[in-house]
C-alpha cells in the first residue's frame, strides 16, 4: 500500500469518527472527564488546606455544627497533628478534622441515617462526579491525583488530600523498614 492510500484512509477514518461522534456527544464526553478532576475539595466553607484558625472560626459560625472550641480540639504533639471532633445537628452527628503541620488533610463526616440514607449521598456523587472510581458494599470511592472522596457504610462521608495521606504512609514505611534493619542488626550481634 503506498503513501497516498494511507493518508486517504486516515482521512476516512478520521472523517468517520468525526461524523459518528458529533460535538454534543464530545462536549458530554469532556464535561464528564473535568468533573472527574474537579472532585471537590470542600464542603460547605470548610476546605482541605486550611488552617486551625480558619476551621475553628467556620465550624463556629456554620449551624450545622454544634462546635464547642478548643474543647473539640486535641494535638498530638509527637506527629505534629491535631483533631478536631465535633457533633453537628440534623444531617450530620460527628463530624472529625485531621490537621497536620496546622494544615487541614481529612474531613469526615459522620451523617444522621434517619433524615438522610446512603442511595441518596451516593447517588448525588454519581450524577455531579461520574461512576466511583472504586466500589464495593462497604464504599465508594472518587479519586483524582490530589483529592479522594468516599462515601462508606454506614453513612460516612470522606474527604482526604492525597499528597498529604501519601506523605504520611510513606513516612511509616520508612520508620517501619528502619525498624525491621534496627531489628536484624540487634539479632546480628548475638
Amino acid at each position: 500500500m503506498n503513501q497516498t492510500c494511507r493518508q486517504v484512509i486516515a482521512l476516512l477514518c478520521l472523517f468517520a469518527l468525526v461524523i459518528l461522534n458529533p460535538p454534543a456527544i464530545r462536549a458530554q464526553e469532556e464535561a464528564s472527564t473535568e468533573d472527574e478532576n474537579t472532585l471537590p475539595r470542600q464542603f460547605k466553607e470548610i476546605v482541605l488546606g486550611m488552617s486551625l484558625d480558619n476551621l475553628k472560626t467556620v465550624l463556629l459560625n456554620d449551624d450545622l455544627f454544634n462546635f464547642r472550641g478548643d474543647k473539640d480540639v486535641s494535638f498530638i504533639p509527637v506527629r505534629e497533628e491535631s483533631l478536631v471532633e465535633t457533633t453537628g445537628s440534623s444531617f450530620i452527628k460527628r463530624a472529625f478534622f485531621q490537621l497536620r503541620d496546622g494544615s487541614l488533610f481529612i474531613m469526615s463526616f459522620s451523617l444522621n441515617t434517619e433524615i438522610i440514607d446512603y442511595y441518596s449521598v451516593f447517588t448525588k456523587f454519581v450524577n455531579k462526579y461520574g461512576q466511583p472510581s472504586y466500589l464495593d458494599p462497604k464504599e465508594a470511592v472518587w479519586e483524582t491525583e490530589e483529592t479522594r472522596v468516599a462515601v462508606e457504610r454506614p453513612l460516612t462521608v470522606k474527604y482526604i488530600d492525597k499528597t498529604v495521606f501519601n506523605d504520611i504512609i510513606s513516612e511509616s514505611t520508612l520508620i517501619q523498614s528502619r525498624r525491621v534493619e534496627q531489628r536484624q542488626d540487634f539479632l546480628d550481634e548475638f
